[in-house]
């Protein structure tokens, strides 16, 4: 058979070559086009029967075959088109650079060798195509089409401002459904088209964006071949996608492919990329300056070769038809096709038992078309192979029962579910629709193929009208997509206020960093928002972790023995006895983090925490030289009484009895004070190690957080203080008031300070009032040193004059004796430390007197007196 003139019609996108071999084949008799998307392919005869009539135009896909009987003008995929032609007057193979696929090149490289017309033959693609076009067909005439617009670089765009009649293109139906979501709150809508839709909801979506009712399209790479719209600019939303095998960029023909989608006829367009994506945590894609170049030049490396595989392989055997599948071409232009999914089948099934009655030529050819069935749901060889065994079961003895395939197709007639599950559906029924259509495989075949089109029609009903509702029933879509592996590709966004939504539809909190589920859920749904939840957890976390680490330092708190941020635990705080460097327990919710991620946020933490502790050093020296042997046991068991009593502890309850006078200026160089009634550490009666103490739980008594000098008294004893009657004065202000008492004693002996101290003394009271003691709780305080006060006489009736000054003596106290306002503390460490038990109750007025204790082996005013005399 002669082939006729042979055109190759190759160059950019907006040249007209489809239409071009649409006007051909109009043209002619007879004609036949291939094209590589039944979309397009439903698009042109819908084109061309306008022209000729319904009853002169067929359709022919893998999953639909409208074809009258007297139809001379075939609109078809290219894997349904008669590999010869069909002896038709004219051929076309439209998108031919699609040979150099590594998954469908073989057929579009049998087609483009072997399709040819009685008078006209076009092949239509790429330039890129032009070198092997020349070594493979060189009868081929080269036609040269310029490209009715220009295509200009536009750069990156935000979604929400992305011109109208704009289209943005996603490479996964996860980011087509966020980008149109996204589309609808920004700019009231926006159509959905990708491959896997029924033509009927395409027609319907692409009718929405052609009317002007959205002026936004969101769309697969299908955009790219060969869809005629109203399309003023496209935005790329991701510069990469996954192959089949790995997630690889594009190259610059195939972004030129899409973006050359832009500026139709004789109006010019642009392309770039967008951002700001809800639920993207990746940055905006961006072209370099080479694609960039060669996208508005069209300039683009030539295509280095062509897959192949053998069209007519020998069907004798099993092993025969394996190894033509797998033999190598003949042409150095050409090279093998890596193993697709029909061949993988083939091969898993012929070593198992389904295959073992395979052995006639018949048999083997109707065993590789039961293999040939497109993977439509896209389950992989291993999954598909178990279906098309299931079929073979049935084939292998001459056809399906009609009962067997309604009830399957009955199975999927059910339009309830949201856009995934309606997607399934279909991509399912697909599978049903092509059975059916095949000539020899199904009894009632016209009837099944009549059933399995009209569910398609339904389901494709209800998932326009899922698309056009704009995703109202969100809940429902997370439930479902939660359930599937692709969980993790959900939008998931954390607001402020620690909301957890899919666009706005919430389905819980992040409290601090543990995840709780929305209460309004229902007891079904928990399960399901939790687990949509947590697929989202590790990046959600890492980022607030990283955020925190880096600017919100200053929210975290020491509270109840942890870290805390925001009022919520995210750390325990483990303090050594010391305490020289603390250790952190992370909360259980912050092992969802990634390793990298949580040692770096620990760290962060645990630098953080340092700094706070510094406050503790004070007590970090007085641990240390409890533990140096060279400080003698008698001061180290003083220490030791001091740090347990968290710096401040009654001379009573301090064992000085035992801790020789020589050792107490070593003491005192590590801040200890000796006290008239108390021995403390000054650094440690400061705000902040109190506060800091307190919220370690360490000490768990009652806190003044400001340490103010004095205030009211209250049950318990905050800690750092002592009662004075009505008030409780901080220890440290007290030593200051019985030093000054002390010093006043001892300033009204003789000139020069010699002699014995008078039993009447005056004790001025201004300095104890300037610090907030009222007159009345002074004698309190006082007493509890051994001072008393003794009253004047009031002035005479008409005397005049101010009142004379109380005068004040001292006594040391006798063994046993407490002061008039110390109270015992029974359990130091405990929540009531410093409680209050009840009354003092003092000796009867007519007891005999106590035997006054020698002053050497005094413990308490006394000796604090003998201190200040002696030095």
């Amino acid at each position: 058979m002669s082939d006729g003139t042979i055109k190759a019609v190759l160059g950019p996108t907006n040249t007209g070559k489809t239409h071009l071999a649409i006007e051909r084949m109009c043209g002619h008799s007879s004609g036949m086009i291939g094209f590589p998307l039944r979309l397009l392919a439903r698009e042109v005869y819908d084109r061309v029967r306008a022209i000729k009539g319904d009853k002169a135009v067929a359709l022919i896909t893998g999953e639909e075959r409208i074809e009258p009987p007297d139809a001379r003008y075939f609109c078809c995929t290219v894997e349904a088109m008669e590999r010869t032609g069909g002896g038709h007057a004219f051929v076309a193979l439209d998108e031919a650079q699609l040979a150099a696929d590594p998954e469908r090149g073989h057929i579009f490289t049998d087609r483009l060798l072997n399709a040819r017309g009685r008078e006209e033959t076009m092949i239509l693609g790429s330039a890129t195509l032009e070198p092997l076009v020349k070594a493979l067909v060189p009868r081929a005439e080269r036609v040269e089409r310029p490209r009715f617009s220009t295509l200009r670089h536009a750069g990156s765009c935000k979604l929400s401002r992305l011109p109208p009649r704009s289209a943005v293109v996603g490479f996964s139906a996860e980011q087509v459904y966020a980008i149109a979501e996204a589309l609808r709150r920004f700019r009231g809508g926006a159509a959905v088209v990708m491959g896997a839709l029924s033509p009927e909801t395409r027609n319907r979506q692409v009718e929405l964006f052609q009317n002007g009712e959205v002026d936004y399209i969101v769309a697969t790479d299908a955009i790219g071949m060969g869809l005629n719209l109203d399309l003023h600019h496209v935005a790329f939303a991701s510069l990469s996608k996954f192959d089949g095998r790995r997630q690889r960029r594009l190259t610059p023909a195939e972004m030129a492919q899409i973006a050359g989608r832009a500026g139709r006829h004789q109006r010019d367009g642009s392309f770039g990329t967008v951002s700001g994506i809800r639920g993207s945590q990746a940055s905006p894609p961006e072209f370099t300056d080479e694609e960039i170049y060669a996208i508005e030049e069209h300039r683009f490396a030539p295509l280095t070769h062509l897959f192949w595989r053998e069209a007519e392989p020998r069907f004798d055997n099993l092993a025969t038809l394996i190894a033509d599948l797998e033999a190598p071409p003949d042409e150095p232009e050409l090279r093998q096709a890596p193993e697709a999914v029909d061949v993988a089948v083939l091969k898993r099934l012929a070593d198992e038992p389904v295959a073992a009655s395979v052995t006639s030529p018949g048999l083997v050819r109707r065993f590789w078309e039961a293999c040939s069935l497109p993977d439509f749901r896209s389950v992989g060889a291993e999954v598909h192979s178990r279906f098309v065994a299931r079929l073979w079961q049935d084939l292998q003895q001459g056809y399906l029962g009609a009962d067997y395939v309604a009830a399957r197709i009955a199975e999927l007639d059910r339009s309830q579910g949201d856009i995934d599950t309606l997607q399934g559906r279909i991509a399912a029924i697909r599978s049903w629709a092509y059975i059916c259509q095949r000539p020899d495989w199904v009894l009632a075949r016209d009837e099944m193929f009549a059933r399995a089109r009209a569910v398609e029609a339904r389901l494709s009903d209800a998932l326009h009208a899922r698309l056009t509702e704009r995703f109202v029933n969100r809940r429902t879509s997370l439930l479902m997509k939660s359930l599937g592996q692709d969980g993790q590709a959900l939008p998931v966004e954390l607001a402020p206020d620690g909301a957890l939504t899919v666009d706005g539809e919430p389905i819980g909190r992040l409290e601090g960093f543990r995840f709780a589920v929305d209460p309004d859920a229902t007891v079904a749904d928990r399960k399901m928002l939790l687990a949509a939840g947590e697929k989202a957890l590790p990046t959600i976390l890492a980022q607030r972790a990283e955020w925190v680490a880096s600017q919100g330092l200053g929210e975290l708190e020491i509270a109840e023995g942890a870290i805390a941020w925001n009022g919520h635990r995210i750390a325990t705080i483990e303090l050594p006895d010391d305490f020289a460097s603390a250790r952190l327990v992370l909360a259980r919710e912050l092992g969802a983090l990634p390793e990298a991620a949580r040692k770096r946020f620990e760290a962060a933490l645990q630098g953080w925490l340092e700094a706070q502790l510094e406050p503790l050093e004070p007590l970090r020296k007085l641990a240390a030289a409890a533990r140096d042997p060279a400080a003698g046991s008698e001061a180290r068991a003083v220490l030791h009484t001091l740090i347990d009593a968290h710096g401040v502890v009654s001379r009573e309850d301090a064992g000085l009895q035992h801790l020789p006078k020589e050792m107490r200026p070593y003491l005192r160089k590590l801040g200890v004070v000796f006290g008239a009634l108390d021995i403390f550490a000054h650094a440690l009666l400061k705000p902040a190690p109190r506060r800091l103490l307190h919220a370690l739980e360490i000490d768990r008594r009652p806190l003044n957080a400001a340490m103010l000098p004095v205030i009211p008294d209250t049950r318990h004893l905050p800690a750092g203080y002592r009662r004075a009657g009505s008030q409780v004065i901080r220890v440290d202000l007290a030593e200051k008031v019985l030093r000054a008492a002390f010093d006043a004693r001892l300033g009204a002996a003789q000139p020069g300070g010699k002699g014995k101290p008078p039993m009447r003394f005056l004790i001025d009271p201004a300095l104890a009032i300037s610090i907030g003691l009222e007159a009345d709780n002074i004698p309190r305080l006082l007493g509890s040193a051994g001072f008393k006060r003794f009253g004047t006489r009031a002035l005479p009736e008409g005397a005049f004059g101010p009142p004379a000054p109380d005068y004040w003596g001292w006594r040391p106290r006798r063994v046993g004796e407490a002061g008039q306002d110390h109270k015992p503390n029974k359990s130091r460490h405990g929540k009531h430390a410093g409680k209050r038990k009840g009354p003092h109750k003092g000796k009867p007025q007519n007891a005999r007197p106590a035997q006054r204790e020698a002053p050497k082996g005094s413990g308490g005013a006394f000796d604090a007196l003998k201190e200040l005399l002696g030095g």
